[in-house]
């Protein structure tokens, strides 16, 4: 397939590049003309523009259009353009299938569907879960939205770049699915991250504590791959001064998304709101850059002296 990417970050470059890697002809885009350089010194072809990029792409049997976004705003403003003319959608040809890897509010979500498919595309969100890690080895999980017809055609190309792919069910619920793993998350690694300290305190040793609690019933991602002290997994950012990773920032954003969906369901969701404070607090500190597991050096600051 010809595949136009849109966003070119930390996640994007190796998503497409491993498009790319599968024999797809992709040509990438990125507002940070560095992102741009560093898709064109790995051999992706480059454009002008967003809609320069799916132009390029327009015309092919199996275009797509796939989005990496940070925010939903800039999901939106991009599908419509200034004037309705030179976004995205207008760029495409009838028929093109758009992919939102982006992770945003599951109502921006099923508002990009509906202008896609006002305009005779087709339509999918699909955010993931990995991190820079996941996206560098094609493992990441894919949590999908949309139609069956439109999941199929998607899915040879998120094989391509993951190893988990997820048809959760209609318009926006591979958002739903990913607020709600990301909330699991959160609550987790600060749990973690809380019993590390508690260890510390009470003379277990970072090994002992792992060697239990990963062969027992604390076992978790947070736990065997994030590892929040280095030494027990080598490969967690523990290990390089906490740098991400998926960064505190936007765990903090993630937690935002899980807020709104927190309210508009009125679910009781103590634990979910408390990480949001948690995280926000982190974030809008020295949290911001480092690898969201880094919130163990917060408890231990926060914690009485010894």
């Amino acid at each position: 397939m010809k595949v136009a990417f849109l966003g070119l970050g930390h996640m994007g470059l190796p998503m497409a590049k491993n498009l790319a890697a599968a024999g797809h002809e992709v040509v990438g885009f990125d507002v940070f003309p560095a992102a741009v350089e560093a898709a064109r010194e790995a051999g992706l072809g480059v454009a002008q523009s967003g809609p320069d990029a799916v132009r390029q792409v327009a015309g092919d049997t199996g275009a797509v259009v796939i989005t990496m976004f940070q925010t939903g705003a800039q999901v939106i403003a991009a599908y419509r353009g200034t004037d309705g003319t030179d976004g995205l959608l207008g760029a495409a040809t009838s028929g093109t299938l758009f992919i939102d890897s982006s992770t945003i509010a599951v109502d921006e979500a099923r508002a990009a569907h509906a202008l896609a498919e006002a305009v005779g595309h087709r339509s999918i969100d699909a955010p993931v879960s990995g991190g820079v890690v996941g996206a560098e080895n094609a493992t990441l999980a894919f949590m999908v939205g949309g139609s069956d017809a439109d999941f199929a055609t998607a899915q040879p190309l998120l094989e391509a770049m993951g190893r988990r792919i997820v048809h959760c069910g209609g318009a926006g619920l591979g958002q739903a699915a990913k607020v709600c793993n990301n909330m699991i998350l959160a609550v987790s690694q600060i749990a973690v991250a809380e019993a590390f300290v508690l260890g510390e305190r009470l003379g277990l040793s970072h090994q002992a504590l792992f060697d239990v609690a990963s062969n027992a019933s604390g076992q978790c991602w947070a736990l065997t791959t994030n590892c929040p002290v280095p030494g027990p997994v080598p490969t967690s950012p523990a290990n390089r001064d906490y740098q991400p990773g998926f960064a505190g920032s936007l765990m903090s954003k993630d937690l935002g998304l899980a807020e709104q969906a927190i309210d508009l369901t009125g679910v009781g969701a103590r634990m979910g709101l408390l990480a949001r404070e948690i995280y926000k607090e982190f974030a809008d500190g020295a949290g911001a850059g480092q690898d969201f597991s880094g919130i163990i050096n917060t408890i231990r600051a926060e914690s009485t002296p010894a």
